[in-house]
This record gives C-alpha cells, structure tokens and sequence, in this order.
C-alpha cells in the first residue's frame, strides 16, 4: 500500500516488518516452549521413599499458621518434620506454635527472638529452618499456604531421583469475586506458564516459595544465599536461577501438590508484592534474560504494532489473519495449560488481563529503579 508522505510509508513498512517478528516470535513461543506444559503427560514414578524437612518462615503469621498448619503437620507420609522459624514475631505465634508441638512431635520450633537480619528479606530465617532440618530433602512453603491435599508431602518428595535435585511445584491463589482476584491468578498462571515451560525445555530460570523442593546438600554447596545475600528478594528464583540445571530439575504439577493462598485484597497491596517479586528478574543468568526479554519485547510490540497497522488500513487482511492465528494459538495452548493446573474461568478475559499486565509491568520496573524495596514483612 503506497502513501503520499514517503516518510508515513517508510515508517508503517517498518511497522509492519516489527509486527510480523513479533507475530512469528510470539508463536514460536506458544508452540514451541509454552506447549510442553500444555501436552505434559506425568510420568508414573517408582517412589523411593527418603524422609522430608518441610520448612516454613512465619512473621506474625498467628492466624495464617492456626488456620494452614494442622494440614501440613498431618500429612500422609512415613517421615517427615515441619520446621517452623518464628521470626521475632510480636503477635502470639509463639504461644500457638508451642501448644501444637504438645500435640505434634514431628513439629520443631526455630524461635528467633531477637531481629538479627544478618541477610536481607526472608534469607536469614530460612537459612536458619534449613539448617535445622535433620533430613536431606527440604520442601518449602509459606505461613499463608495451604496444601490441597494430605499427599502434597508424597508427591513432592516422588519426583526425587539420584540426579534430582531440585523440585519446581505451582502455587495458586485461591478463586474469590471480583477483577483484581482474576487477574492476580491470571498473573501467577502466566508467569507459572513461563517457568514451568522453561524448565521442560532444560532452562530452569525459577521456582516460587510456596512450592518448592531442593537438597539440603545443594543449599550447601552452592553457598546458600550467600552470592545474593545483599537482595532483599530472591530466597526462591534467585537461588533456583543460579543452582538449576537442565539434568537435576523436575516438575511437579498433581493438583494434589498445589499449595493455595489468598491472593492480595487491595490494588495497592499486589502491587507491593508484585513490584518485590519484580527486584530480583534483573539479576538472572544473561542466557534466561535473553530469552525472558524476547517473549515480553515481542508480546509487548504485538498490540500497538497491531493497532497502528489497523488503523491505517495497512494490509488488512494480512494482519488480521496473523492476529487471529496468534490469538487462536494463545488461547488453545492458555486452554490446556490452564486444565494442567486447574485453573478456570480466567480464558474469556485473559487477552484483556494480558493488556493490562503489559502496560502495567513496565511501569512497575521503572519504579524500581527509583524506589528502595521494604522488607519481607
């Protein structure tokens, strides 16, 4: 299509040219990457049974750890102990957590009393849980998840083989009424897309704390969190991005292994949070930045390349056809992705929920570089 101003011509030929990379980008990703955990098949495991660590921080966490930790005490598994750190707390966890160790055995206190945050963040109470544990394979949650099932332990703790070392589980939030609550589950669906399809490709970049299981031997010689001790964040996808390889990394996505929490109640309180989990993503290996950069820089341009393109009527019926296969391919691989996790009534709103992730994910990096991040709690 030619146009009077060479300059406008020019310029929507460059357009055009963006729109098509991104479009074939944006595919290759879907079909290519994203499709392993949309067709992943579980592998039936010849369990061998090894004893569990489950560890878990808790800072003023009274009514979650009254209200999730009964369930993981009373897992059904042969041999386990949950190790709970009581971080300073000023609310009556202690009382709590000491009563139930009348009635539990397997539960150990780790009670630190006085804030001595040698690490930033969690680093330096979860190290504490970890080098409590007597066993070596750690499970890790938080104070404010709880798991689906009483085989949350067992399935966990199946995916370990004499190679495994490492453990990546899903973590969703619970379904509550409202935007906000659909588009934070639509969030950590995408991002659980991301990282759990990346790592059946041999590139494990991240794990989430609610869900995660790793070696105690690995902490160790890998320094634990020594090499990123100075970052608030990063006790999960920091530690998991410099010590995963494409050999000693399994999934784990049984509905019976998820670990529900409740999701952020108020914008500016996700934003918070989401702006944390944010801090660490530059500090990744250069290779997963590469190509955690091309996704987001190619899912980023589709929309406004799209736009501009329609409204100059510039090869129409090209750029529709091009825009509905990509669509059509997102939303059948969103489908079955969102089947593997059990996750619903997000497909109808999720291209809206994407626009509103892309627009608002920049803008909460920029603010990072500007604005120092508070602590864990």
């Amino acid at each position: 299509m030619q146009f009077e101003n060479p300059y406008l011509s020019y310029f929507l030929l460059i357009v055009f040219i963006i729109f098509i990379a991104c479009t074939i980008k944006q595919l290759l990703f879907y079909w290519g990457v994203f499709s392993r955990l949309a067709f992943f098949k579980q592998k039936k495991k010849n369990i061998k049974k090894q004893p569990v660590s489950v560890v878990l921080c808790a800072k003023n966490e009274y009514f979650n750890l009254k209200k999730n930790l009964q369930l993981i005490l009373e897992q059904d598994y042969f041999d386990f102990e949950v190790i709970v750190v009581n971080d300073s707390s000023t609310d009556e966890s202690i009382d709590l957590l000491n009563d139930m160790s009348l009635k539990y055995q397997n539960l150990k206190i780790v009670d630190i009393k006085q804030n001595l945050n040698f690490f930033s963040g969690k680093k330096f109470p979860l190290s504490l849980g970890i080098k409590s544990a007597k066993n070596e394979l750690i499970l890790l949650t938080d104070a404010d998840c709880k798991p689906s099932s009483k085989n949350w332990i067992s399935k966990m703790a199946s995916n370990f083989r004499k190679k495994t070392e490492i453990v990546l589980g899903y973590g969703p939030y619970y379904k509550r009424k409202g935007f906000l609550n659909k588009l934070i589950r639509f969030d950590t669906l995408h991002i659980a897309i991301q990282y759990l399809s990346f790592s059946m490709c041999g590139l494990t970049y991240m794990g989430v704390g609610r869900n995660l299981a790793y070696r105690k031997s690995l902490f160790y010689k890998s320094k634990g969190f020594i090499p990123h001790y100075k970052i608030k964040s990063g006790d999960d996808d920091l530690f998991i991005n410099s010590v995963a390889n494409k050999n000693n990394t399994q999934i784990e996505i049984n509905s019976e292994t998820f670990t529900f929490s409740e999701a952020e109640k108020t914008f500016s309180g996700w934003i918070k949070q989401k702006k944390r989990h944010l801090s660490t993503g530059k500090y990744y290996k250069k290779k997963f930045l590469f190509f955690l950069g091309n996704y987001s820089l190619s899912q980023s341009l589709f929309y406004p390349t799209f736009i501009i393109l329609l409204c100059f009527n510039y090869n129409l019926y090209f750029i529709l056809s091009l825009f509905i296969i990509r669509l059509l391919s997102q939303l059948f691989i969103l489908k079955k992705c969102m089947n593997k996790l059990n996750e619903k009534k997000l497909l109808v709103l999720s291209p809206f929920l994407e626009l509103v992730l892309i627009i608002l994910n920049p803008f909460l990096l920029l603010s990072n570089l500007f604005v120092k991040q508070n602590k864990w709690k």
